[in-house]
């Protein structure tokens, strides 16, 4: 199937075959003709699927084909809400639209935490069609009067599970309250838990589901493996992995912020030149330092799992968990970030005494038992050795939730073509 026979309007495939492609991925070809007929959807899908064309070329079809004079003036008052967990997934998706409508009088805008308000307010009173916002700032717009949502014809929630993971139910709740009862709904998840099932029950009205991908499965051309070695040697063995492999372009994931600065310090003290992304970084900080490993003036980006969400880099070829994290979905997540539309990618894991029961966990969840590599002077002990006594914390602010209701979520900079790719 080609794009030119899903019955986009001529302007939105114009812009499709500029970026370099003409053929959808499996989430399209479902997604669209649903979208396109006026139905609700509910979508299965994991990164790297092109699921975010597969909403914003219906959509700017379906905005375009309003025959009225909103065509000619932008909307003062949002047509289409699409509500991201993250503020670089906002980005990412605005940037899409921005893409694939850039021949249409379709205005849009993408409000997030992390940034002043007051541009975004600046924005929205000059008008927008197509909103693209995290929760918690949406709702202090709301707060603040600056937005006005009755006019909601199509409403996006994407990420689901993950937004359910950062503790945003109340707050999606509070949003779909504000929205008109007749209207679009389309729902995106890589996973369905019970819970989503439930908030989608009471959200979609007679959905068409779309399944392109087995709930909890990494994509088939990741290749998986594990190294098993001590706690202690860990920093010594990824150093040494990228001086004898000469890596570049290298995602690392580790658990926590803290824990993610200090590995960035060790490689660039090795020669590798590294930085860390979490959410502790100021955006602007963050949108360099993802800029510069894009460009490749990075070889190393060490990333948190929040921090890491929305992250989507061309041909990515290597996912290193550092750490293993604590929830096993995670894992899925994380190798998902390589081996994105049909490219093949590895991941490794490097894995000590104290993680075999997360290892345990993820093998159990993806239904399969990863190999295990020795790598030569630095084999696991017999025994692990006792932690180290750890330093009294305070309240726990836990790495895998953001702070609810600030909107700050997330990182990575948009790709902005149909499968997941960008067009180089």
């Amino acid at each position: 199937m080609l794009f030119s026979e899903l019955g986009l309007k001529a302007e939105i495939q114009r812009a499709v075959a500029e970026q370099g492609y003409d053929t959808p991925t499996p989430i399209q070809q479902q997604a669209i003709p649903a979208v396109l007929a006026g139905h609700d959807l509910m979508a299965t899908a994991q990164t790297g699927t092109g699921k975010t064309a597969g909403f914003t070329l219906p959509i700017l079809h379906r905005l375009a084909g309003v025959a009225n004079d909103r065509l000619t003036r932008i909307a003062k008052t949002p047509r289409v809400l699409v509500l991201t967990p993250t503020r670089e997934l906002a980005i990412q998706v605005e940037e899409s639209v921005r893409t694939y409508g850039k021949h249409l009088p379709i205005n849009s805008l993408a409000v997030f935490g992390g940034v002043g308000i007051n541009p975004q307010i600046a924005n929205l009173r000059r008008g927008v069609d197509i909103l693209v916002a995290t929760p918690g700032r949406l709702l202090d717009h709301v707060q603040q009067k600056t937005v006005d949502l009755s006019a909601i014809e199509i409403f996006v929630l994407d990420e689901a599970d993950r937004m359910l993971d950062m503790g945003f139910i109340r707050d999606i709740r509070k949003i779909i309250a504000l929205l008109p009862k007749q209207r679009q709904n389309l729902l995106f998840s890589a996973t369905f838990s019970p819970e989503i099932r439930e908030l989608a029950a009471g959200l979609l009205n007679q959905p068409v589901s779309v399944d392109v991908a087995p709930r909890n499965t990494a994509a088939e051309t990741v290749t998986q493996k594990v190294i098993e070695t001590d706690r202690e040697r860990k920093k010594e063995l990824l150093c040494h992995l990228f001086q004898t492999h000469g890596w570049h372009q290298v995602l690392v994931f580790a658990r926590t912020k803290h824990g993610a600065d200090a590995l960035a310090r060790t490689l660039d003290k090795a020669g590798i030149k590294a930085a860390a992304i979490h959410g502790d970084k100021s955006q602007g900080a963050r949108t360099r330092v993802l800029s510069e490993f894009k460009e490749g003036k990075l070889v190393a980006l060490v990333a948190t799992d929040i921090a890491a969400r929305g992250i989507d880099i061309d041909a990515l070829p290597y996912v290193i968990n550092y750490e293993l994290p604590n929830v096993p979905e995670d894992y899925v997540h994380r190798i998902g970030r390589t081996g994105r539309a049909g490219m093949v990618g590895e991941a490794i894991s490097l894995v000590c005494h104290d993680e075999r029961a997360q290892l345990k966990d993820i093998e159990k969840l993806i239904k399969r038992t990863l190999d295990r590599v020795a790598i030569e002077g630095f084999e696991q002990s017999a025994v692990a050795k006792p932690r180290p006594p750890q330093p009294p914390r305070g309240p726990r602010r836990d790495d895998s939730r953001a702070r609810a209701g600030n909107g700050q979520r997330g990182a990575g900079k948009p790709s902005v073509h149909p499968s997941g790719k960008r067009h180089r």
